[in-house]
């Protein structure tokens, strides 16, 4: 079997920092070629000197994934510079805590545009390259364990996460005659600063460490969210792993395996009653 990486163009979204930046770190280190994306361009351009300076090659675009127009510029960046496209992450998003009751119809617009349209957007603009290059190929959409079980004080989050995942799922079906695979990332809780980077896209001040991207009584208390914190280095090392073992659910956290079984269980029970 052919290395998955080394001289592949691994296109990544949200690559400035964070989970991304952790995929871009582990690809880089297997020899892929990157292509970094991100809306923060002075983090872009800080992210894609230390890769460089680690020794990758590296082209960086600054992009929206919430305008569509924004990912196409992406993809034509990518095909110019290195000819290709292998491995495609649509990672950026942002992460929306509190009540679905009187919830702001632009935060629910916002994070539809950015963690469900931002993939969609991915797809739609690598995916038709992909299949035309005939070099197979993965696309990895970042969900989390939130697209999986819904969970209280995220009703938002999850709404976009679990379209992720269907989309995902059904997506894997369809191109797996291309030789190319699907694979969804379902993290718990990784060291991120991924709520200041929400309250930058809604417009927000940023919160203190820890807290919630949104003010006030939107909030959910603390401890409402539970679940040990991982690296995202580590994020980083399973996305790799799951990229070579086929794998189209990428799980992080040992916790995440008696979640999805009491889920399980729940929609098993109905069927008592047949």
């Amino acid at each position: 079997m052919s290395d998955p990486f080394r001289d592949r163009v691994a296109v990544v979204t949200g690559g400035a920092s964070g989970l991304g930046l952790a995929m871009a770190r582990a690809m880089a280190s297997r020899g892929a070629k990157l292509v970094l994306a991100d809306v923060d361009e002075a983090a872009l351009k800080e992210s894609a000197g230390e890769l460089t300076d680690g020794g990758a090659s590296v082209l960086a675009v600054p992009t929206d994934v919430a305008r569509r127009e924004s990912v196409d510029a992406l993809a034509e960046a990518a095909f110019s510079r290195f000819g290709g496209a292998h491995i495609v992450c649509n990672n950026a998003g942002i992460a929306v805590l509190g009540s679905v009751a009187n919830a702001d119809p632009v935060v629910w617009e916002k994070s539809m545009a950015v963690n469900f349209w931002g993939v969609v957007h991915g797809v739609d603009a690598f995916l038709p390259r992909m299949i035309e290059q005939k070099q197979g190929g993965n696309i990895v959409n970042t969900a989390s364990m939130a697209g999986l079980v819904g969970m209280k004080y995220l009703g938002i989050y999850c709404v976009t996460k679990f379209a992720v995942v269907g989309l995902s799922e059904s997506l894997e079906r369809e191109v797996r005659p291309h030789g190319i695979g699907v694979h969804v990332l379902c993290p718990m809780i990784v060291a991120t600063n991924i709520a200041a980077n929400t309250a930058r896209v809604l417009g927000q001040p940023a919160p203190p460490e820890g807290g919630a991207a949104l003010p006030g009584d939107a909030a959910p208390p603390a401890g409402a969210i539970k679940g040990g914190v991982i690296t995202p280095e580590e994020v980083g090392r399973r996305v790799v792993d799951g990229i070579e073992r086929g794998s189209l659910y990428i799980l992080t956290h040992p916790e995440q395996r008696e979640f999805l079984k009491r889920r399980w269980e729940r929609q098993d029970a109905v069927f008592k009653d047949f």
